[in-house]
């Protein structure tokens, strides 16, 4: 498995890249957001390790770029450790957040984690059921595409997943711990914040908050505007 890790701390960066290959992986360092993005663009890899702090572009700023011209998983390595932190990556398209200082062990496990999920979302779904109409929204999970009165509707893996998964059954109620475990991982360490997070993007992107409807405290049901 390909590694591109996007670090500009020399001596992070090298315990990391000793540890991962010792696991297995094949790993790419480069030390700046904009080679990252260059990287990436060049050979996608399988997974990207991305620090936030960087030296010229913020690792917020790279996840976004990278996000909105590739599917490849995103794991966030990074010393800020506030809640504001991990959900706004997540938002912007990250698949998994680790704080430093981290354990190398957990490191790969994130890793392999998160590509496994990555593998089983490309894998098609019969032709025959892979529309489903909800009034105005269509979904079409062969593609992965989301359509609204026709136009086609952008969304990240994870803002599709969630969509997605709440359209399986219309109006039921589904907790966050059911989302987490069905569009993340049933092993998932983060803040369960992050499902409000990709909530909020998708009411925003589909023009109407009634699309996911809320219920405090326990978590969101598919709504039918008009």
């Amino acid at each position: 498995m390909r590694v591109l890790l996007v670090e500009d701390d020399s001596g992070i960066a090298a315990s990391t890249v000793a540890g991962l290959e010792s696991a297995g992986f094949e790993v790419q360092h480069v030390p700046d957001g904009r080679s990252g993005l260059a990287a990436v663009a060049a050979s996608p890899p399988d997974v990207v390790l991305l620090d936030l702090g960087l030296p010229d572009l913020d690792g917020q700023d790279v996840a976004r770029e990278i996000r909105r011209n590739s599917d490849v998983p995103i794991v966030v390595v990074s010393a800020r450790s506030e809640e504001f932190d991990r959900v706004l990556a997540l938002e912007l398209g990250a698949d998994d957040y680790l704080v430093k200082p981290f354990g190398l062990r957990e490191l790969a496990a994130r890793i392999r984690a998160v590509s496994r999920r990555a593998r089983s979302t490309s894998v098609p779904q019969p032709e025959q059921s892979s529309q489903q109409e909800l009034g105005r929204l269509v979904i079409d999970r062969r593609t992965q595409r989301i359509f609204l009165d026709g136009t086609e509707v952008a969304m990240t893996p994870k803002e599709f997943g969630v969509l997605a998964f709440l359209a399986e059954d219309p109006g039921a109620l589904r907790r966050r711990t059911e989302i987490l475990e069905h569009v993340w991982d049933a092993h998932w360490y983060g803040p369960t914040k992050t499902v409000d997070a990709h909530v909020a993007a998708i009411r925003r992107k589909l023009g109407d908050a009634g699309w996911v409807e809320a219920v405090r405290g326990v978590g969101f049901r598919l709504g039918t505007p008009q």
